[in-house]
């Protein structure tokens, strides 16, 4: 008998106060039969079963020519892999365990772990793989440099974390803030693409923020703007492959997202700025680059007024542009090239092709800290000004000590003071370590930041953590969420739920 665990039986269930382990969906068995591998290749290799239940494969003359079999991944899932390999033609041979995977009948490739086989000795190959959204799947093993060599497999095992359902639910964040303002979350590709961890998020959160997914180096669509660059310098192409499962996610599902980001620094593809998308070439002028930006903001909010209608509730229209160690705009492309009203350009932009009712943010970091904050201040008045803008996101991504809860408080207060509309577009705080000493404390700074932001609820529209669980975060190392990789609510989700039931000493 087979010993197959269908897939289908081990999807993984994201729900509240939920153990995680490893479930092994999928072992080899080749005692009597192939068990539905097949030789990878264009003719001559061929597999064979082995008397001490082993697959053999001869016959091969490249190295992708490899025992392969077809499995039913869920996109968004995490694979461990592992696999025993023996070769008796070489002194030692490299093995990989690979991927080949399809989307509307293009494949691509890629490798997923790699180990030395010695002459004779079964060796360990272990891999792992986040399930991206193919249409098809087929796991193999194969060489490097060793294109003629057989060799044999056994053991090939797949394990997937499993969290079994809770009869106890959370309260919902969402819920608890409803009168308030909105509870959200970042979300990345590969989180999105896995409809069951997307319906325990939505169980907790109402409004999302793709974590990198509309930023401009995944917008911008550079081999198609250098096309459009031999006719027109200022045209620009744009393409939403990986923030479409998001979107598609909360259009289906009634959901708001906040868009992130139109204008940064940072992720924007140099080619941006040079003559004719080309790396090679002089930057362009103020006048290209205006348009350039200008039609960039026109193509987003197009699309998306088009395919996702009212989704998008507001947008970062500009990110980080204040330096971090002075009162002033930070070094950029941005500001070189167009100048110190760049920042006003891109609010005029946002808001000339924004729908109706979308709400434009300024967004940065550090906001507590000298002299940055009158930096962001000056910055927000210059915007205010110009009568683009209605509000501003704080991200606090803080940890215990830093910075102080009075320095927070201050900010707060000073960025109110102008008038704007709130919201935290980014809060975690991360620790040293996740004793119970350090989660309480963890708990009582997240406390403590709800209790303040309650002062401001007339006018903060958002509270996003950046991220669901630790192990999913940027700052991962220092725990700095509201769940643990498990999916078990850490006590500072119990902080937020309820602030006033936690301690300030």
């Amino acid at each position: 008998m087979k010993k197959f665990v269908p897939f289908v039986l081990l999807a993984l269930l994201l729900v509240s106060g939920a153990e995680a382990e490893n479930q092994l969906v999928y072992r080899s068995d080749f005692s009597t039969s192939e068990d539905g591998w097949y030789a990878r290749s264009a003719g001559g290799a061929a597999v064979s079963l082995t008397a001490d239940d082993s697959l053999l494969i001869e016959g091969r003359t490249s190295d992708w020519n490899s025992p392969g079999r077809n499995f039913d991944l869920q996109p968004g899932q995490e694979y461990q892999l592992s696999v025993q390999v023996r070769q008796t033609e070489a002194g030692e041979a490299r093995f990989m365990i690979s991927i080949a995977h399809s989307v509307g009948g293009v494949e691509s490739y890629e490798n997923l772990g790699a180990a030395m086989a010695k002459k004779g000795e079964w060796t360990t190959v272990n891999g792992q793989y986040t399930a991206g959204a193919f249409d098809q799947y087929v796991l193999y093993v194969e060489t490097t440099g060793a294109a003629a060599l057989s060799f044999e497999i056994k053991d090939f095992t797949v394990t997937q974390r499993v969290i079994e359902e809770n009869a106890d639910p959370l309260p919902a964040l969402k819920d608890i803030y409803a009168e308030k303002f909105d509870f959200g979350t970042a979300v990345t590709y590969y989180e999105a693409i896995n409809k069951q961890r997307m319906d325990f998020y939505a169980t907790q959160f109402n409004i999302f923020t793709p974590g990198n997914e509309l930023k401009p180096d995944s917008v911008l669509d550079i081999k198609e703007s250098k096309k459009l660059a031999a006719g027109d310098e200022t045209a620009v192409a744009v393409h939403f492959d990986a923030a479409k499962p998001l979107l598609d996610y909360a259009k289906e599902h009634g959901l708001k997202v906040h868009g992130h980001v139109l204008v940064w620094h940072q992720q924007t593809p140099d080619a941006f700025f040079r003559e004719g998308y080309s790396t090679s070439k002089p930057y362009v002028t103020r006048e290209v680059m205006l348009a350039r930006l200008e039609n960039y903001i026109k193509a987003v909010m197009a699309y998306m007024e088009e395919n996702y209608p009212g989704v998008i509730v507001s947008w970062d229209v500009l990110n980080e542009a204040v330096d971090d160690g002075a009162a002033k705009l930070r070094s950029s492309k941005w500001l070189t090239i167009v100048g110190e009203d760049y920042p006003a350009r891109a609010f005029e932009y946002a808001r000339k092709y924004a729908p109706e009712g979308t709400l434009l943010f300024y967004n940065d970091y550090n906001t507590a800290l000298e002299p940055k904050q009158t930096g962001i201040v000056n910055l927000l008045k210059d915007l205010i000004a110009e009568g683009n803008i209605d509000g501003y996101g704080f991200q606090m991504h803080h940890d215990l000590a830093f910075p102080g809860n009075e320095q927070i408080e201050k900010s707060l207060q000073r960025i109110a003071g102008l008038g704007l509309q709130l919201r935290v577009s980014e809060l975690d705080v991360t620790v040293p370590d996740h004793t119970d000493d350090t989660l309480q404390r963890q708990a009582k700074k997240y406390a403590a930041i709800m209790k303040m932001l309650d002062e401001y609820t007339d006018r903060l529209l958002a509270v996003q953590v950046w991220g669901v669980t630790d192990d999913l975060s940027w700052r991962a190392p220092k725990y700095p969420l509201l769940f643990d990789k498990d999916f078990q609510p850490k006590p500072a989700f119990w902080a937020v739920a309820d602030p006033a039931s936690v301690e300030e000493k």
